[in-house]
């Protein structure tokens, strides 16, 4: 019986070297056509279903990042149009395939090779703080921004550059972002022959490429626009006719076509494989091109700062109102020393959210596996933003500053703050940042001040997207940033369609919530929807739909345009329940109006949550100065009853269910013979 022979398996540059062989063959460009339409394109009949964008997280898909390698080694050499045969064009997509799952393979294998045994040992050793282990979710990482995303914000980002890019490159950022927008509709007008080709495999090779092409003057066309105008713009975005991409050598080398995702063709159209790579790189290519001008650098990066302060400010208003959030607010100590500066606060109720806005990115050395420059980007991105809204939160929290916001008004804040959230926000794409951040973030929090939540801006707005009402985010906020390292995701946007569909909560027992990509799917097709006006429906099914519905859905909104803080938990709390404790106490509530309807008599009932919180509803119109007081006894010998931490308590006018007054205690519970007394012989409630 012969031995088995097993081969050593190969590195990753081993299988970088096979693949570029690989993609310089003779028409390997309609291979990629095909890759990109088969693992990129969703296609659906009337609305678009989460289901159809299943396939995008299959795990066998290839991801963008993957894609672009392909590219950036087929431009090394003089693209070869000729068509392959069916069989050749087959086998080209089944050598591609494999090779790039070796490749993962092999650096998934090659993490626990840089790591040294010695240091395992040890017990406050961290192997996942290592650049051989970060490599891979820093490459193979979730996208965490849509293409619209890219595109729309481009505008925002560099309006102020506009002069600079029209002097210095022919065009206003507007329509670089209209060219791009034309170019993606166009590109859906054309894929219907693609979508036929596809659906017969791979008989007919020439059918992909035509569909990922097109010309100046179709774009100008179908824009309106200047025909120079659009030209000036492609060439910007093009790869250079004489570039070979020389420096590309290794997975992780620079690689031009992230930059110039455009290829020229030789009779003269342009060619583009993914529309969200151009997207991208209009978000992200004029910043370098103004940073060239050393007479430009320091108002682009000025301009990159108060870009990212100023999106924060403006999305959270959208959800706060205006009157709510501030910037750029300075604390100065008595003497008028200056102690720090807050980019953004929010104040709604009896909390406060302060946000610390960062520009840096992940570097190029980051991203191949230098363990430094990982630390140093991190600090420089993360940790220092961080560092400064805990500096900025904790003299808020010690209450003898002044707060001035950037006309000198004094800013008053809220008496008794219950939590003052952190957010830390970067401008760009940061590969792996939610796994970097559960490696590398450094923080103390206080009963007062929450652990960090570090999003990127299109995570922000998602959320200001999707969580519109000032409870429903906070809430969310307030949830996320209680499971600091429980939660493991590639992205946020996932953790973000998680809490959409089945409101994020955690038991004490569990100790880790793994979320798997595909959970995205629902908010990836609800946000198509509303941006891109995609055909379906505009909100995921979970507690944006459902819980609205409810009586006690109708209490959460007058209870957020009170935002009173004594009532302001009591939000909270209730979207903490599930779907069918909602309906039931809406039905209980609904129960007693009826009753105080007919009798005009006091109705009332209670909950509990294992003797955590609880709450008492009192429905009658009665004096204030009646109703109160009897609510307030109520709430009290309630909460004593159940040795609850905190007991709210609410009184509703009977016609309309109408939220009156609120009531909210929070105090530890201690044994008192007077309310064992007066509690002895307390009768259940009515319901």
């Amino acid at each position: 019986m012969m031995e088995k022979v097993v081969l050593p398996m190969r590195t990753v540059q081993e299988l970088f070297d096979k693949l570029a062989s690989i993609c310089i063959s003779p028409g390997y460009v309609h291979a990629i056509s095909y890759l990109c339409l088969r693992d990129t394109m969703i296609s659906y009949s009337g609305e678009m279903k989460t289901e159809d964008m299943q396939h995008l997280y299959s795990g066998k898909q290839l991801i963008r990042t993957e894609i672009s390698v392909l590219i950036g080694l087929m431009i090394k050499h003089d693209i070869d149009y000729n068509i392959p045969t069916p069989q050749i064009l087959e086998e080209y997509v089944e050598t591609t395939d494999s090779l790039l799952v070796q490749i993962h393979d092999a650096m998934s294998a090659s993490i626990s090779d840089g790591l040294d045994p010695k240091k395992l040992a040890d017990k406050d050793f961290n192997p996942f703080t290592s650049g051989a282990v970060l490599r891979e979710p820093i490459f193979y990482g979730a996208e965490s921004a849509y293409g619209f995303q890219y595109r729309d914000f481009s505008t925002a980002k560099y309006g102020r550059d506009d002069q600079w890019l029209v002097e210095n490159k022919g065009f206003s950022i507007q329509a670089a972002r209209n060219v791009v927008y034309a170019i993606s509709r166009l590109r859906d007008e054309k894929s219907g022959p693609m979508l036929q080709a596809l659906r017969k495999a791979l008989e007919n090779a020439g059918m992909f490429l035509p569909g990922n092409t097109f010309t100046a003057q179709e774009i100008a066309d179908y824009a309106h626009m200047d025909l120079a105008i659009v030209e000036r713009i492609l060439v910007a975005f093009a790869v250079p006719q004489s570039a070979r991409n020389e420096q590309f050598k290794a997975l992780l080398d620079f690689n031009i076509s992230n930059a110039h995702p455009l290829i020229f063709t030789p009779d003269g159209k342009y060619l583009l494989f993914h529309i969200c790579s151009l997207a991208e790189a209009l978000y992200e290519a004029p910043f370098y091109w103004m940073i060239d001008d050393k007479n430009y650098v320091s108002t682009a990066m000025r301009n990159r700062g108060l870009f990212t302060e100023q999106f924060a400010a403006k999305r959270l208003s959208q959800v706060f109102g205006e009157k709510n959030v501030l910037s750029n607010i300075d604390i100065f100590e008595s003497k008028g020393t200056k102690l720090g500066e807050i980019d953004v606060l929010v104040l709604f109720g009896n909390r406060a959210l302060i946000l610390q806005a960062k520009s840096k990115r992940l570097t190029l050395e980051a991203r191949s596996g230098n363990d430094l420059k990982i630390r140093d980007d991190f600090k420089k991105s993360i940790q220092d933003s961080s560092d400064q809204a805990y500096h900025c939160a904790q003299l808020m929290e010690d209450g003898k500053c002044l707060f001035k916001d950037a006309s000198g008004n004094i800013v008053s804040l809220p008496r008794d703050l219950k939590r003052i959230y952190i957010l830390c926000l970067i401008s760009d794409h940061y590969p792996a940042l939610s796994f970097q951040v559960l490696q590398f973030l450094k923080y103390t929090p206080t009963a007062k001040i929450s652990p960090p939540f570090v999003m990127n801006v299109f995570t922000l707005d998602a959320m200001t997207e999707m969580l519109s009402s000032p409870l429903h985010l906070l809430s969310y906020v307030d949830r996320r940033t209680g499971y600091p390292d429980k939660i493991l995701a590639s992205d946020e946007l996932t953790v973000l369609s998680h809490h959409l569909k089945q409101n994020l909560w955690l038991d004490d027992e569990y100790i880790m919530l793994n979320l798997h990509d595909d959970i995205s799917a629902d908010l990836d097709k609800a946000m198509l929807v509303r941006r891109e006006g995609i055909p379906g429906k505009d909100t995921p099914d979970g507690i944006l739909t459902w819980f609205p519905a409810t009586t006690l859905g109708r209490m959460l909104k007058a209870i957020e345009a009170r935002s009173d803080p004594a009532i302001v938990d009591l939000g909270f709390m209730l979207l903490t329940l599930s779907e069918d404790t909602v309906n039931d106490i809406s039905a209980i509530i609904d129960l007693i109006t009826e009753r105080a309807i007919a009798d005009g008599k006091n109705h009332s009932t209670h909950g509990t949550d294992r003797g955590r919180t609880g709450l008492t509803i009192h429905c009658n119109d009665d004096l204030i100065e009646i109703a109160r007081p009897r609510l307030q006894n109520h709430c009290y010998a309630r909460k004593y009853t159940e040795h609850a931490q905190t007991w709210f308590g609410v009184c509703l006018r009977p016609r309309d269910q109408a939220l009156r007054f609120g009531i909210n205690l929070d105090f530890p519970w201690e044994q008192s013979d007077a309310m064992d007394l007066r509690t002895k012989a307390m009768e259940k409630p009515s319901k």
